[in-house]
């Protein structure tokens, strides 16, 4: 049996129910950190770690991998804004001329990776960095973001339609890992901008729904 029409809910009163709605919804305060080089002789470089660790561009424009990689090394810190990309999307992100990306493997396994975006006036932003869990706190870190940095600066050797790189900047926030910040410092960033942002209070996606005890 179909259940019978119900009455249409007054526009004011489902207006109200939705504002309801939104004020309820938590929030977080995340304070968004710029950092900046202006020099190659800026950088730091961190030492490199023993064993079999390999740093390698990956040339082929493949979505599939770079959202993995995005997924699996930002799923537990909240990286959720290219989630809802289409895969148009992220190949117009990944052929911008001048976008990189440099995969950190260890014993043959992803561990990592830099993602760069050259943009106008020779600037370079450092537009993901990160470590997959699993890899975090074993020194991987330091040097590949030193390695990063390093091909930020001579990106206009493979890129000669590019102008050599003028300046290497980079964001942070508070959601990151406790080291990030160190880490920039460390490799000679200097801070040059400090905001705070209220952003909606989402759970950590992981690579997959429910990872991370999501």
């Amino acid at each position: 049996m179909s259940n019978p029409a119900q009455p249409p809910v007054p526009a004011t009163e489902a207006t109200d129910a939705t504002q309801a709605t939104r004020a309820t919804r938590a929030t977080t305060e995340v304070t968004v950190w710029s950092l900046e080089q202006t020099s190659p002789a800026d950088l730091r470089p961190a030492a490199v770690p023993e064993g079999d660790l390999r740093i390698v561009r990956s040339e082929v424009v493949l979505p599939e991998f770079s959202r993995f990689l995005y997924s699996a090394v930002g799923g537990d810190i909240h990286w959720t804004d290219r989630l809802g990309m289409t895969y148009a999307q992220w190949q117009e992100l990944l052929q911008r001329p001048g976008a990189e990306t440099w995969v950190a493997y260890v014993n043959g396994t992803p561990a990592g990776y830099v993602q760069l975006d050259a943009q106008d006036g020779g600037v370079v932003e450092i537009l993901y960095f990160g470590l997959i869990p699993a890899f975090r706190g074993r020194r991987i870190g330091g040097h590949l973001l030193s390695y990063g940095v390093e091909r930020a600066w001579d990106l206009a050797e493979r890129w000669p339609e590019r102008p050599a790189t003028e300046r290497v900047w980079l964001h942070t926030c508070s959601k990151d890992g406790p080291y990030a910040m160190d880490n920039y410092l460390r490799r000679g960033f200097r801070l040059f901008d400090t905001k705070t942002e209220v952003e909606p209070d989402v759970a950590a996606p992981g690579p997959w729904p429910g990872a991370y005890g999501a």
